[in-house]
């Protein structure tokens, strides 16, 4: 499973013109999910998510977790993640989880931020999405399930 993790002041998603989520500060994760990911891949994304110190302290350090300033979560799925370009322009997509049950760990992963204590807002499985989002650094951070187990 991979995650691109911004921090942003504010973000929201619409499907054919109609908002579907927006949140306030926090984060915008677009989440990617590989063929053979499992329920473990999503809680691990999820509880790295929840944790990740990436919000400054008083110090102006990046210190604070999302949980710890109170922020949101918008969850898009974007199986374009699992892109590879090697060798060729078009990007191919065989690494990319079939999209049934990539929704079924989309939304775990979805379920489990939620459980961590982050408010979670989400996009629409398999819709054409315009994401809007204002950049908070800006900060980026990608992760990769994969990479672990």
């Amino acid at each position: 499973m991979r995650a691109v993790v911004q921090r942003v002041a504010e973000a929201a998603v619409a499907v054919e013109g109609e908002t579907r989520g927006s949140i306030g500060p926090g984060l915008v994760v677009l989440l990617g999910v590989e063929a053979g990911d499992s329920e473990k891949d999503a809680a691990y994304i999820a509880g790295k998510i929840a944790r990740l110190r990436i919000f400054e302290d008083e110090a102006g350090k990046m210190n604070r977790s999302v949980l710890d300033v109170g922020g949101e979560a918008l969850l898009v799925s974007q199986f374009t993640l699992l892109g590879d370009a090697r060798g060729q322009n078009r990007p191919g997509f065989t690494r990319a989880e079939e999209p049934e049950r990539a929704n079924a760990l989309y939304e775990d992963c979805a379920r489990e931020l939620g459980k961590q204590g982050v408010p979670v807002s989400t996009g629409v499985f398999r819709a054409h999405m315009h994401l809007s989002l204002v950049n908070d650094g800006p900060v980026t951070i990608l992760l990769d399930s994969g990479k672990l187990f």
